[in-house]
């Protein structure tokens, strides 16, 4: 039997009597069964308050729903049995109904005051949630009187609906109704709002967050967050999961969150490591954390001096996926002493076969790897440079600090540590 529905909202049928093809009451709409639809969540089973307990009924056996009447299709609905909680199942009203999710398109976190379902091939749906006053209002049945009210003083309420395409679900079980569309945006969302959105969540839907985005994006996001909220944040993965992200990390960031743990846990994690990267990680720890060496990156674009621009270039396209700063070329002997530096905008405007030693520049600026952070924002503003090489001990290049490193150092509020 064909199933009559319009688009509707769960708080219009919640608590209405479903009556069979008789017309007898067979008891109240208690709550939805949810499942992965073909594009939508879709609903399997209602569940039925009745004076002998909860009764589930197929949806296919629903012949009739609105916000007036749910019928069943015949006089004794085939599919009516004593409902029975099973682990894993969604309810929607239970599992989304008042419940934080994640905005993926306003990259935020909201509460959902109301669902709307609707009729997608003859399946009952979720369409979109309402996260906005006016569906708290109709939930609480002042919808129209709001309505009144608002207009009479010259204002609206407005529509505060989100599509499900965008709609990440926070609880565990219920996060295996995000679309596909949701999953990937996850991914896209810049590290400081997925912090933002972190720290302003349940610590037990941190970790449906984090199964919805890659390894590198939860290293950056990691990153973002202050250095307590880390450790919770790290305390949610094994640490198989914890070395793989910090080899998706770049060096630097990666020793600043290991140098947030206990010393014996930090080493545990180094030695999990791919050995170039936890050498590369362990060279930064050794240094103050707000020295030259403690900020620098031991990731640059190196150059040699025998080269041509256009072979220089090849070089930047080369690098470009492990190197973190490519503004500038840094050209180094076989002894790792610095020659020279040429910025990529010098690269791109001369011609391909022109010697690299012919558009360099010789006198370059730099600081030595104890170098305190004043040292480091003075280089950069006075010589306008985005990234400022370091120096060992030997006078052999360690590394780069880059400016908004520098910037993190002076306005951590700002920059990453301030989350409100």
């Amino acid at each position: 039997m064909t199933t009559e529905f319009n688009e509707i909202y769960l708080s219009a049928v919640i608590g209405r009597p479903v009556i069979n093809g008789k017309g007898d009451k067979l008891g109240i709409l208690s709550d939805l069964v949810m499942v992965p639809g073909e594009l939508f969540p879709e609903v399997s089973h209602i569940v039925i308050k009745s004076r002998k307990g909860n009764k589930s009924l197929p949806w296919s056996e629903v012949a009739l729903f609105t916000h007036v009447m749910i019928s069943a299709s015949g006089i004794k609905p085939h599919g009516l049995f004593v409902y029975e909680p099973r682990e894993g199942e969604i309810l929607v009203k239970r599992d989304l109904l008042d419940k934080q999710i994640v905005d993926v398109d306003g990259a935020k976190v909201v509460r959902v005051n109301d669902i709307k379902l609707g009729n997608f091939n003859q399946k009952l749906c979720i369409f979109s949630v309402d996260i906005g006053f006016r569906g708290l209002l109709r939930r609480l049945g002042y919808e129209r009187f709001g309505e009144k009210f608002a207009r009479s003083i010259g204002k609206n309420i407005p529509n505060t609906e989100i599509s499900w395409e965008y709609v990440q679900p926070l609880e565990a079980n219920s996060s295996k109704l995000a679309l596909n569309i949701a999953r990937d945006q996850m991914n896209e969302l810049h590290p400081a709002d997925l912090a933002d959105i972190i720290e302003n969540i349940p610590i037990q839907s941190i970790r449906t967050v984090l199964d919805s985005i890659d390894a590198e994006t939860t290293g950056d996001t990691i990153y973002e967050l202050e250095a307590d909220m880390r450790n919770v944040v790290i305390s949610q993965l094994n640490d198989e999961q914890v070395s793989d992200i910090l080899e998706e990390m770049e060096p630097d960031e990666a020793a600043d969150v290991l140098s947030d743990l206990p010393e014996e846990k930090a080493q545990e994690l180094l030695h999990m490591m791919d050995q170039e990267d936890a050498e590369d990680i362990q060279e930064l720890l050794e240094h103050e954390e707000d020295s030259a060496g403690g900020l620098m990156t031991p990731e640059y674009l190196r150059l040699s001096s025998d080269i041509s621009v256009g072979r220089a270039l090849e070089r930047v396209k080369e690098s470009a996926n492990d190197v973190e700063t490519i503004y500038y070329g840094y050209v180094v002997d076989d002894e790792e002493r610095l020659e020279g530096v040429v910025s990529l905008k010098t690269l791109l405007m001369n011609p391909p076969d022109t010697h690299i030693t012919d558009v360099m520049e010789e006198n370059v600026k730099f600081v030595h790897i104890d170098a305190e952070p004043e040292d480091m924002l003075e280089m950069l503003a006075k010589y306008d440079l985005i990234a400022v090489p370091v120096l060992d001990e030997d006078d052999r290049m360690a590394g780069i600090v880059t400016v908004d490193d520098v910037l993190a150092h002076y306005l951590p509020h700002i920059v990453k540590n301030k989350r409100r």
